[in-house]
């Protein structure tokens, strides 16, 4: 009986022994697997993070690339702008003329001689004569020039939104860009009509619409064609809707408009305040020239007349020119 339960109990012992040593070798290969199955998911994850990291760079890379690019072209269009700015020939045209640089001159000369000789005529002082005649030579066609150059110029922005919106339903509508910029030589009024009719000219002699559009950048140095240069060549080099594009700079252009008459009404006080204050002392010694003449002849004849005369006018020169640079709001 004894025996009996002694071979029992070892069996039982051997039993478990077994059972515990199958239990543990599972076990550890049970967690090998999860270990490498925790891996592998790891590292399908990784590689998922990989390619979206990937794609994400690719994204980001585009951007800025497309974001230099802009910046690139604004800082181009720039630059023509102030190169445009600076040269007589370019202002000549923008003020609508078809004279060259020499013919601009000696119209002023004639202009100044003119002036000399009728001051002369009027028996005043030879310097003065020969001060107003240098002034009426030289100040007087620049100053008209700019004074034309911005008339038209302001003509041509205020039309240019137009211009956009029949260049955005021909696309709309079919119609390829060349004959919308020939729509609006036909249709659109001076000076719109006159600087789209050289666009399309240029662009009939072979030049690309790059280079049209920087000649019109040189004739019209306005932020406007400036803008339209960068979405035409944006669109030609990356592709896009350009009947979009050309509707939301339709839209930004007319809120320039907008803010422009904004900023033109909240500054009209002070532009008033500046033109009065400058005229009046002007106006003061012309009264009292024409009313009593012997009273301001001193002025003219004596050497201390003289000296006082070109003090003041260097004063209210620069007073009228701070006046100037503060009512003078760049939008």
């Amino acid at each position: 009986m004894l025996q009996t339960f002694m071979i029992v109990g070892v069996a039982v012992l051997a039993f478990l022994m077994v059972a515990g040593l199958m239990m543990a070798f599972s076990g550890s290969g049970g967690q090998e697997r999860a270990v490498r199955r925790a891996q592998a998911i790891g590292a399908g994850g990784s590689s998922r993070d990989v390619r979206r990291a990937r794609v994400t760079s690719q994204v980001v890379n585009s951007a800025d690339t497309r974001r230099r690019q802009i910046l690139k072209s604004l800082k181009d269009q720039e630059r023509q702008q102030k190169k445009a700015r600076l040269t007589l020939a370019n202002k000549i045209s923008q003020a609508g003329f078809s004279i060259t640089v020499p013919q601009f001159w000696m119209g002023g000369a004639a202009f100044g001689v003119l002036i000399f000789l009728t001051m002369l005529f009027l028996r005043v002082n030879v310097f003065v004569a020969l001060a107003f005649g240098g002034a009426a030579a030289l100040g007087f066609p620049l100053w008209m020039l700019d004074f034309l150059a911005k008339r038209r110029t302001k003509k041509f922005t205020g039309a240019f939104s137009d211009a956009m919106d029949i260049i955005v339903r021909g696309i709309k509508s079919g119609l390829p860009v060349h004959d919308c910029l020939k729509i609006i030589t036909r249709e659109s009024a001076e000076p719109l009509r006159s600087e789209f009719t050289r666009l399309v000219e240029n662009i009939g002699m072979g030049m690309t619409l790059d280079q049209a559009l920087d000649k019109l950048m040189e004739r019209m140095p306005t932020a406007e064609v400036r803008f339209f240069a960068i979405v035409m060549n944006i669109q030609q080099k990356s592709g896009g809707n350009l009947s979009e594009a050309l509707n939301n700079l339709s839209m930004v252009l007319r809120s320039r408009k907008l803010m422009r008459e904004k900023i033109k009404a909240l500054s009209s006080e002070a532009t008033a305040s500046a033109l009065i204050i400058g005229s009046m002392p002007p106006g003061v010694i012309l009264m009292i020239m024409v009313t009593t003449p012997s009273y301001m002849a001193p002025m003219f004849a004596d050497h201390r007349g003289w000296l006082m005369l070109g003090g003041s006018a260097l004063w209210m020169g620069i007073g009228i020119f701070v006046m100037a640079r503060m009512i003078n709001f760049k939008f």
